[in-house]
């Protein structure tokens, strides 16, 4: 409670089957990212890990934006795989760490970028959106919390422990030794912000983020979007249970955005 979590720093034990290049950009610390590039492709795809995560964890999905075609830059952020330090502030202040990418991406001439996110790199997109002037054409976000005082709860549900007052002393304490208010760390509210084109993703079996959770981020989103729900999918790896939907999915929203005709569906 009063010192926090001591996690070891996650550390990549894999790197990609394809030529790539080893990309230090500098934000708030040092991250560390990989950068793929095909001979002709449709555009970038930046890619954000989740909490206790690290880039070489998405390479399974990298692989997958590759063979659509698409170049791939995933990034460590700060305090995991190859990035200075080892704070994780559940993607506040990661935000800086996905304009730091964007802003490299488009500094080196793309002009078709995404952001894709889980968990907590769907949360450090939505507040690097309402932050910054970024304008990607269109982001997929995977299971972000609807706020820090909720996903604090979930865990503390998870393991059978009071939630009440222990999230709120946890999201109040976490945040002091961290430089931030944690009680407005809330992607719902930043939802309201996002005008690019966007796709999320939710397992209907997730014990950390609720549906009614989901149900609100959606609800804020004021742009082109679509919700697409996996029904035995907890908050996990997507490709485990449901790769063919997952990729078919994924593609039809890259397509449908290229070609400027993305629906408002849910």
């Amino acid at each position: 409670m009063i010192f926090g979590v001591k996690m070891p720093k996650p550390s990549n034990n894999i790197k990609p089957n394809q030529n790539f290049q080893t990309i230090i950009l500098q934000s708030n610390k040092k991250i560390e990212c990989w950068s793929i590039n095909k001979h002709s492709s449709k555009g970038t795809i930046i890619l954000f890990h989740g909490y206790g995560g690290k880039k070489s964890s998405l390479m399974d999905k990298a692989d997958v934006f590759l063979d659509l075609g698409y170049n791939v830059f995933m990034v460590d952020f700060m305090g995991s795989g190859g990035s200075e330090g080892l704070q994780t502030t559940i993607g506040y202040k990661e935000a800086e760490n996905v304009k730091s990418a964007y802003d490299y991406i488009k500094e080196n001439g793309e002009k078709n970028i995404f952001l894709f996110g889980t968990s907590m790199g769907a949360a450090a997109i939505m507040k690097a959106l309402a932050d910054y002037p970024l304008k990607p054409n269109g982001i997929i976000i995977e299971c972000p919390f609807a706020t820090m005082y909720e996903a604090t709860s979930a865990r503390f549900k998870a393991v059978g422990a009071p939630v009440f007052p222990m999230a709120g002393l946890v999201v109040f304490w976490g945040g002091l030794t961290n430089g931030f208010w944690a009680f407005d760390h809330n992607p719902v509210e930043y939802a309201r912000k996002i005008k690019c084109n966007t796709l999320l993703l939710y397992g209907e079996q997730d014990k950390r983020v609720s549906r009614k959770e989901i149900d609100a981020i959606y609800s804020n989103l004021d742009c082109s979007k679509k919700l697409k729900t996996y029904p035995l999918a907890g908050h996990v790896n997507f490709l485990i249970k449901y790769k063919t939907e997952w990729i078919r999915d994924i593609g039809t929203f890259l397509e449908q955005t290229n070609n400027s005709n993305f629906s408002n569906l849910k």
